[in-house]
């Protein structure tokens, strides 16, 4: 997730990055033809809220807080509360402070559940809700678009410790503010100064 962001932010505000080619090959003769490279905002967008969401809310099997993200908490990390438990007979994985207890979960997705947007705004959120396996299904891009810019601080709000709420809403208000319709230099540069410490601050929060 976080190096995601880092990636689209490299791109996003280094001029010499962005014009950087990528070679495709070239239907006649084999040979290549230089593109330039594009970035779909709107798929990285679902990608970042898609970690984040699945993260937050311990979906099994989509989640990045894995056996394997734990392991590596041991080699590059020293969190000591996060590491794995051996008890002889099974590893227990102690909850982390960025993941919702189970009963929370529950609260969000029946909050979902009951959401109603004006006409045009959004598709049916609620109808891709399943209260009983707490999950989402179908989420399309234009979905997962309005989620990350208006409903992330709202679902996780008084659920999530304040540090992690404020490091989200701040992703949250980054996206909103690069889709928004007008930009000045001086709003772009306060984004590039802000964004570092945003990411610094999901670095010490998720796992790697």
């Amino acid at each position: 997730m976080v190096e995601e962001i880092s990636t689209f932010i490299s791109y996003y505000f280094e001029p010499h990055l962005r014009i950087r080619i990528n070679h495709v090959s070239w239907h006649d003769d084999g040979g290549e033809v230089p593109s330039p490279h594009n970035l779909d905002v709107m798929h990285i967008k679902k990608n970042v809220f898609e970690n984040i969401f699945n993260t937050v809310m311990d979906v099994k099997g989509k989640t990045k807080d894995n056996i394997k993200a734990r392991l590596d908490v041991v080699v590059f990390y020293n969190r000591k509360n996060m590491e794995l438990v051996w008890d002889g007979s099974r590893v227990a994985k102690p909850r982390a402070s960025f993941v919702l207890e189970k009963n929370t979960q529950l609260l969000v997705y029946k909050w979902l559940k009951s959401l109603r947007f004006p006409n045009g705004h959004a598709s049916n959120i609620s109808r891709l809700v399943n209260t009983e396996e707490c999950r989402l299904y179908g989420m399309k891009n234009h979905d997962c678009h309005v989620f990350m810019q208006t409903l992330i601080p709202l679902a996780f709000h008084d659920l999530l410790p304040k540090g992690i709420w404020d490091a989200l809403t701040e992703i949250n208000h980054f996206f909103r503010d690069i889709y928004s319709n007008k930009l000045n230099v001086d709003h772009i540069e306060r984004l590039e100064t802000n964004i570092v410490e945003t990411i610094c601050k999901l670095e010490m929060i998720f796992l790697p």
